[in-house]
């Protein structure tokens, strides 16, 4: 009767942290419930081809760990001090089967996960162009304390803390930065992040499927204006790009030297601006103004 009490005392902690776990599962899915969870509502290609990559390595991961941690506390159960049916014999020798399995196991997923990732860094990388039928534009962007210029080379426009980029057409965006700590260029619903830096020249290629508004933001800790370095994205149709270009360059306010001058200076939560014209070599001053200090290391070099 006492063993039989002891058994049930025994197994009541077990049976409050299953309990526990399943109520805390459900109370995670209802706070969950209609909300836009980046990681797991891509807008965008490559978003969407890391979205399948990060479910895939979980998978693989979970394959390894579930059965593992299961042993653990199996043997920590069974081999408790209170169980006295439960011998152990720390001179047993292990046998040859055992010893490969130790190492042969662990391999295999290695060599599993490695599979899976090495083509996938390949056709992720962010320089790689992206495939469409549309003609890609390209976007340069600096990097300031703390906000974000936006230059429209081909459409000649600028804007801050706001970028728009119509459906369906690849983007490449050119980063750098001036007079700022390295920062980290990331619109999530979109892709990965990407550091912009002075001196330097980073290509990030994306593309959005779904038209909307999506966060942009800096992901690397630089400054007391770090959590205002924010940003709007826009993803829209062709036509209402073009409409939105054409109403840009109305804009009275034109992006000169001196313009830019103020705009270097620090300020935080800055709110969002747009300028009808940008000067050409505005960008490629900025390049070569840093070319003597790191070398000039850009994608065009």
């Amino acid at each position: 009767m006492t063993k039989h009490k002891n058994k049930r005392s025994q197994e009541k902690p077990v049976r409050l942290l299953l309990l526990g776990l399943a109520g805390l599962g459900v109370l995670i899915m209802m706070l969950l419930q209609g909300t836009d969870i980046t990681l797991f509502s891509p807008k965008g290609l490559i978003a969407g081809e890391e979205h399948r990559l990060t479910l895939l390595i979980v998978a693989v991961l979970l394959v390894i760990a579930v059965p593992t941690l299961s042993l653990l506390y199996f043997f920590a159960w069974k081999y408790r001090e209170s169980n006295e049916k439960a011998t152990y014999d720390d001179h047993t020798r292990h046998g040859n089967f055992f010893v490969f399995s130790v190492w042969a196991i662990p391999t295999v997923f290695m060599l599993v996960l490695a599979s899976i990732m090495w083509p996938a860094a390949h056709k992720l990388a962010p320089k790689m162009a992206i495939a469409a039928n549309a003609k890609p534009i390209t976007i340069q962007v600096v990097a300031m304390r703390w906000k974000w210029l936006f230059i429209y080379p081909e459409q000649n426009i600028a804007t801050i803390n706001f970028v728009q980029v119509p459906v369906g057409t690849p983007v490449q965006f050119e980063l750098t930065a001036d007079e700022t700590p390295m920062s980290s260029f990331w619109i999530p619903h979109l892709g990965g992040q990407l550091y912009a830096m002075t001196g330097h020249q980073n290509q990030l290629n994306l593309i959005a499927d779904v038209p909307g508004d999506y966060a942009g933001r800096s992901a690397e800790i630089n400054g007391a204006g770090f959590a205002g370095m924010t940003f709007v994205a826009r993803a829209s149709s062709q036509q209402g790009f073009d409409e939105w270009v054409q109403g840009v360059k109305s804009s009275p306010d034109v992006l000169t030297a001196d313009v830019y001058g103020e705009l270097l200076k620090p300020s935080q939560n800055n709110p969002a601006a747009f300028y009808s014209q940008a000067q050409p070599d505005l960008y490629a001053n900025l390049l070569i103004k840093y070319s003597g200090s790191h070398g000039g290391h850009t994608e065009h070099e």
